[in-house]
């Protein structure tokens, strides 16, 4: 069922223009269907801030489950922002004092542009901890995108991520943990997933720690993974929510900061990504960049071209995961926000997978 437009959040214009349901509260209060409420910490930088709100949206809206998904976006004042994202955070997204009050089904936290070479002195470092303190207690499931991953396990496993010869970036391969779990069900056995991040744990590392693994590759390492009980915390080292085209203009933001000083080698293409007709675009337009350096002149990136030549090998999978996270949620969820699991489930154990071992 489609997300409710309980804001002015551009975002849901956006996606009803794409063609996704998204219903008014009118709408949505003339229905008797379940609702889910969700919140989504958005803690990425202000370039990717909007875009990402936008691919967790797209992601819990193409759920079918019989539900009504109301998803409050929130962030921390701690992160450094620009006069725009500020003013956009100010005016659409809530605060979380507020969404402790009212009770979260669930939470969301995206990753973030890591500035810091320890987790623990990032801005973003001490509010994180009383989110997910809280959330332990108060919401049925935390799922944990890219760097939230690195930061939750550290702080409730005490392991850390390490630093990787080099980024870790592109489209891979992965296979579903043979052992069976709601999260992985009914989905390709194998699948790619997009991956883009300088430091990384691994599958290892998780089940030293007892937790979950789910699906990884053999580039790659971890892609998904959960807590010991299966539900509470949801891992994703990959990124499930990426467009056909994020990892595309990421590539562009590469170029641009090789053609400004910024780094002094010419990007690789991101692994398993350009292909075909859009690697030979890249490559006569690299030629053409060595050759303008010599006059000073910048040769314009050709990402509309490109973005005919790129695929999309991933959502489709993505969407399938959440869609099974979701629920699993709606399982354990009690209907009344603030109180979390049903008469007689095992709040340690809810989908009763410890048991079953």
């Amino acid at each position: 069922m489609p997300l409710v437009a309980h804001s002015d959040l551009p975002s849901f214009d956006r996606l009803r223009r794409e063609g996704q349901e998204v219903l008014e509260p009118r709408r949505a209060r003339a229905q008797d269907i379940r609702e889910l409420h969700i919140g989504f910490l958005n803690m990425m930088p202000d370039a990717a801030l909007q875009a990402t709100e936008r691919q967790f949206l797209r992601l819990v809206g193409s759920c079918n489950r019989i539900a009504q998904f109301y998803v409050h976006p929130f962030s921390f004042p701690e992160i450094p922002r620009g006069e725009e994202a500020r003013a956009h955070i100010h005016e659409h997204y809530s605060d979380f004092a507020e969404l402790q009050r009212d009770g979260l089904d669930a939470l969301i936290i995206s990753g973030a542009n890591p500035a810091q070479a320890e987790l623990a002195d990032e801005p973003f470092w001490k509010p994180l901890t009383h989110v997910v303190e809280w959330s332990r207690a108060n919401v049925c499931s935390v799922m944990c995108s890219c760097l939230a991953t690195h930061a939750i396990v550290r702080l409730l496993w005490n392991f850390e991520r390490y630093r990787l010869p080099q980024k870790r970036w592109g489209v891979y391969s992965n296979r579903v943990s043979p052992r069976a779990h709601p999260l992985t069900a009914n989905i390709n056995t194998r699948f790619d997933a997009p991956h883009s991040h300088l430091h990384e744990v691994s599958a290892a590392q998780f089940r030293r720690a007892g937790l979950q693994v789910l699906a990884a590759g053999e580039d790659a390492d971890l892609h998904l993974g959960a807590s010991p009980d299966g539900l509470r915390f949801v891992f994703f080292q990959g990124h499930p929510e990426y467009d056909a085209v994020s990892l595309l203009k990421e590539y562009r933001r590469e170029v641009g900061h090789f053609l400004d000083g910024a780094r002094d080698d010419y990007p690789p293409f991101p692994e398993n990504y350009f292909r075909g007709k859009a690697a030979e675009v890249l490559e006569d337009y690299q030629r053409r960049v060595t050759q303008a350096q010599k006059s000073g002149a910048r040769p314009e990136f050709p990402e509309e071209e490109l973005a005919q030549w790129v695929d999309n090998t991933w959502s489709d999978t993505g969407k399938a995961i959440i869609n099974n996270w979701l629920g699993m949620i709606y399982q354990v969820a009690h209907p009344k926000r603030g109180e979390v699991f049903m008469e007689g489930v095992n709040p340690d154990d809810p989908l009763g997978l410890l048991s079953n071992k």
